[in-house]
């Protein structure tokens, strides 16, 4: 092996990041940004037409609260999860699980976070927009996290209404209620979340395994998990259609939405009747697709057509 190949590897392994990096790291910035997207298509579908200023300037302020509001149940999951995630490959690398960022400092982080997203939700928002944000806050972080996560294997579909709350946040923003449409959005993704996080659970299931945590395919066995994700995908199919009779979008939504549950109901498909590791995680990575591109299309066509 060459000398400075060696050297390398040593100077990777022991590399420590930065105390910013390691709180930032603790936000789960791709997770958060996936729901401050979710919100904001909320956002946009609540105001017809072209948003004014205004209008604007308030869906930016919602934006910044709902995303501290979302990194401090963040950073409070790895703050519970911290022994569990040292257990699993996929997180044993997070600070709170390497020791290198102390609970209180972590408690006191995320708390700081929740204070500041709340009061702007509170002062410059809507009174409702900040309880409803800080329901989701105590619905993922408490119950999702330290209740119903190491309880049930059904964790991740009653966890799920939490996950789903981002465009009814933003719905709530813009108009001070929760209408039927932001409900139809919820329920979107609150059933798009069973097979997203199931397909990833088949391929990490010795993760899952030594952390002790009840996921499905743990508890029920590979085959079983396989079925639920690709019935979900069926009903997930229906719901995505549901805008479209409820006249929230127009056509150009429809033919993506078709295509895309088409696809995903595929990948379901393909995954109970002939599953590999390989499958599942190409099943998680459509998923995510899946999600981004439907909504996307919802903003596109709110304005195209």
């Amino acid at each position: 092996m060459n000398p400075s190949d060696s050297s390398a590897s040593v100077a990777a392994a022991s590399f420590v990041p930065s105390k910013f990096a390691q709180f930032y790291a603790l936000t789960k910035p791709r997770v958060v940004q996936l729901i401050v997207f979710c919100a904001l298509i909320g956002m946009v579908l609540a105001v017809p037409g072209v948003p004014g200023w205004a209008e604007v300037q308030l869906a930016l302020i919602a934006c910044a609260g709902i995303w501290l509001v979302a990194s401090a149940a963040a950073a409070f999951n790895c703050l519970v999860e911290q022994q569990i995630d040292a257990k699993m490959r996929r997180t044993a690398w997070r600070a709170t699980a390497q020791g290198q960022i102390s609970n209180p400092l972590t408690l006191a982080f995320s708390t700081v976070l929740c204070a500041v997203g709340s009061w702007i939700l509170y002062v410059w928002v809507n009174p409702l927009t900040m309880w409803l944000t800080f329901a989701t806050f105590v619905g993922y972080a408490v119950v999702y996290t330290v209740i119903l996560k190491p309880l049930t294997p059904q964790n991740i579909v009653i966890g799920g209404a939490s996950g789903a709350m981002p465009p009814v946040l933003g719905w709530a923003a813009m108009t001070g209620v929760v209408s039927p449409e932001a409900l139809i959005l919820f329920l979107i993704i609150f059933l798009w979340t069973p097979p997203h996080f199931w397909a990833l659970a088949l391929y990490r299931v010795e993760d899952y395994r030594k952390s002790g945590l009840p996921m499905l395919p743990v508890t029920h066995g590979n085959e079983f998990t396989r079925l639920q994700v690709f019935l979900y995908t069926l009903v997930l199919f229906a719901a995505c259609l549901m805008p479209f009779v409820f006249k929230m979008s127009g056509w150009l939504y429809l033919v993506v939405a078709i295509g895309l549950s088409i696809g995903f109901s595929w990948y379901g498909w393909r995954l109970w009747r002939h599953y590999s590791d390989a499958l599942a995680r190409k099943t998680f990575r459509f998923s995510l697709i899946h999600l981004s591109v439907l909504f996307a299309a919802l903003l596109l066509d709110h304005y195209l057509v």
